[in-house]
């Protein structure tokens, strides 16, 4: 006796060898032997053997007609062997009512199986419908392969053209369109940056990256909407100064400027002005809500996506013969010995005489320059003096720095600066303490930290940068939080600092700006009057929005930095260069701010200078490959070696953009 029966959704012939209970013993025709369950037997049979039988019945699947066959079958539940005496005619033979068994089975948009040989013909709407569907499916692939032979051939179809950033940042993995960018990068053994690149569907690796950015970031582009520029207070008194801005030469968002004023009784006034986009953009107003949707300017080299609109910020810059508004902190000092005698925060309107450029200056201001007064520049009297105050400042700090037991801070770091004009990209060293940069950098923090000061002495809350070790632990390795409290800043040396001195491209500096605005003016009944009140939930999630935005910008200038040292390497040819060793297996380039990792390579001491071989580079994934030509005999340290580099560490502070490199440099203290 042989047997046709269903095992795990499969169909399978045997011979009988015995039968036990509610099992029979079948041997399949490999030989192998096994139990099947009298339930799951739909044949029983003598002839023709099981090999012949499913081969026959194959062959009857194939010539069965699934259309006839379901109008045969009607609408109620049936057995395979009524279905069968019906399209066969007669009693089917056992290959018929196999063959029609698989052909039942195979069909399940025909028949819905309803138990072991028993089915049901679909309802001919469902029937019907599924056909479509499975007609549309063979049209989709029919089409996806024309896509895919396009793709290989380096052409975008043209369905593809308007969906580019989808289907490589957040792709519909049903679409016809991502399956055949799939499919062609499988078979090109690529992937679909690199395949849309070679497309046209992206113009560059530097598209690319922007691209990535933008959808992530700006979803429905960097674009402003139309807003009215704010207009400041008329009533605003006149500051009896000539203010004075020290920028990089592509600073547009000009927002603190200097002035010195000597007094009658032999002491001097130093004003630190910021511009004051405070006094007119106003909490919840349309520019504040398009303020806050960015929470910073996005720097990069060559290019920049500003916070505010530029109209909004040429009416609050402070740009060279000008009268701008402005929230100024004035500091009565004893140059004896640059003491602060004292403070006063008043807003106001604020001439601006110059707009100082460090690519004018940087050649001819410096620590021996000021020390014997040679040279001729503008401010030239002024810059003296604060310079005098600055590097007092700095020694106040880092004695409060020692304090928290901390190492001073290290100047032996190296900033740099990029230029892009035309797709060329320079770059160019500074060395960090440089007098100008001190200069910003000393003035920010003081104004940052007494205002700070100002806020908690009002019962105002803000939104401070605190570094240190705190109570459980929270800051072990030293890192920054952002908190809506006064708290000590122990990297800088201070006892709290609030970002305030950058409202045009920072919305933290803007938030603590209205706060500010509300002490000075209304002194003790500020905490009445301030538009953030203690505890603050809508002042919270500015303090997280922002920590998000900014972390993302920071990254985002980062990759175009990384991404414009590989360009810079193009541009130069430069296949042998120097490098210094930061720490184990990381390097940086001399004359770029490269860093690459050299797994397994020999030990060499930080700060050592050595020659490498660049093999190669990709734009796309920003990598890089090289390899050491060459190890000085002595371990020589190069004089600029960051000999302080934390490796998996970010530091302090990203470095915004040229203009803003003083300042964060100068909040980021070497690592512990």
């Amino acid at each position: 006796m042989n047997l046709f029966f269903e095992e795990s959704g499969d169909f399978k012939v045997g011979s009988m060898m015995s039968q036990a209970g509610e099992a029979y013993q079948v041997e399949m025709a490999s030989g192998k032997r096994t139990k099947v369950k009298i339930k799951d037997v739909l044949l029983q049979y003598e002839k023709p053997s099981p090999t012949d039988l499913m081969e026959q019945a194959k062959a009857v699947a194939a010539d069965i007609d699934l259309d006839f066959l379901w109008e045969v079958a009607g609408e109620e539940e049936f057995g395979f062997a009524e279905l069968g005496a019906e399209y066969f005619g007669h009693a089917p033979l056992p290959a018929e009512a196999a063959g029609l068994i698989l052909s039942l089975h195979s069909a399940p948009i025909y028949f819905y199986k309803k138990g072991r040989g028993r089915y049901k013909a679909a309802p001919e709407q469902s029937l019907r419908a599924a056909q479509a569907g499975i007609e549309k499916k063979k049209q989709q692939a029919l089409v996806q392969a024309e896509y895919v032979e396009e793709l290989k051939a380096n052409k975008l179809p043209a369905s593809m053209q308007n969906i580019v950033m989808q289907l490589l940042f957040k792709p519909d993995k049903n679409s016809i369109e991502y399956k055949a960018l799939e499919a062609a990068c499988n078979e090109l053994h690529t992937n679909p940056q690199r395949l849309m690149l070679a497309a046209g569907g992206i113009a560059s690796p530097k598209a690319l990256h922007m691209a990535k950015f933008l959808f992530e970031n700006f979803p429905r582009g960097a674009g402003f909407p139309d807003v009215p520029v704010p207009v400041p207070p008329t009533n605003l008194p006149l500051a009896d100064v000539q203010a004075f801005s020290i920028d990089d030469v592509t600073t547009t968002e000009i927002d603190d400027a200097f002035s010195v004023t000597k007094l009658d009784d032999g002491n001097v006034r130093i004003g630190i002005h910021i511009a004051a986009p405070g006094l007119g953009i106003q909490p919840d107003d349309a520019v504040d809500k398009m303020a806050r949707a960015r929470m910073s300017t996005v720097y990069m080299p060559g290019d920049k996506i500003t916070m505010l609109p530029d109209a909004i910020v040429e009416a609050f810059t402070l740009a060279e013969g000008k009268t701008c508004p402005a929230l100024s902190l004035y500091a009565t000092l004893n140059p004896a010995d640059w003491s602060v005698i004292a403070t006063e925060t008043r807003a106001e309107m604020v001439p601006i005489a110059n707009n100082l450029r460090h690519n004018d200056l940087d050649d001819l201001v410096n620590e021996e320059t000021l020390a014997s007064g040679e040279g001729d520049y503008p401010h030239k009297e002024s810059l003296g003096l604060i310079w005098k105050w600055a590097q007092v400042l700095e020694a106040a700090r880092m004695v409060k720095r020692e304090g928290f037991g901390l190492k001073p801070e290290q100047n032996n770091r190296v900033d740099f600066n990029f230029y892009v004009e035309d797709d060329v990209v320079t770059v160019s060293r500074r060395k960090r303490g440089a007098p100008l940069d001190k200069i910003v950098a000393e003035l920010m923090i003081f104004a940052n930290s007494t205002w700070g000061k100002l806020m908690h002495d009002h019962g105002v809350p803000g939104i401070y940068r605190s570094q240190g070790q705190g109570v459980g632990g929270w800051a072990a390795k030293m890192q920054v939080r952002m908190l809506t409290h006064a708290a000590p800043h122990q990297g800088l040396g201070v006892d709290q600092y609030a970002w305030s001195t950058s409202p045009l491209r920072r919305y933290t500096d803007l938030v603590n700006q209205w706060q500010i605005l509300a002490c000075a003016e209304h002194g003790v009944t500020a905490p009445l009057v301030a538009h953030f009140k203690h505890k603050d939930a809508n002042l919270f999630a500015i303090v997280s929005q922002f920590d998000a935005a900014y972390a993302a910008y920071g990254d985002h200038q980062s990759n175009m930095e990384r991404y414009w040292c590989l360009r810079w390497l193009g541009q130069q040819d430069a296949r042998q260069v120097e490098a210094v060793v930061l720490k184990d297996e990381v390097l940086r380039l001399v004359d770029i701010p490269l860093i690459i990792r050299l797994p397994g390579m020999p030990q060499v001491a930080r700060g050592a200078q050595v020659k490498l071989d660049i093999l190669r580079w990709d734009e796309v994934d920003l990598t890089i490959e090289a390899r050491i030509l060459e190890i000085p005999a002595t371990d020589t340290v190069a004089a600029d070696a960051e000999l302080d580099y934390e490796d998996e560490e970010a530091p302090e502070e990203a470095v915004d953009a040229p203009e803003v490199a003083v300042e964060a440099a100068a909040e980021a203290p070497a690592a512990e």
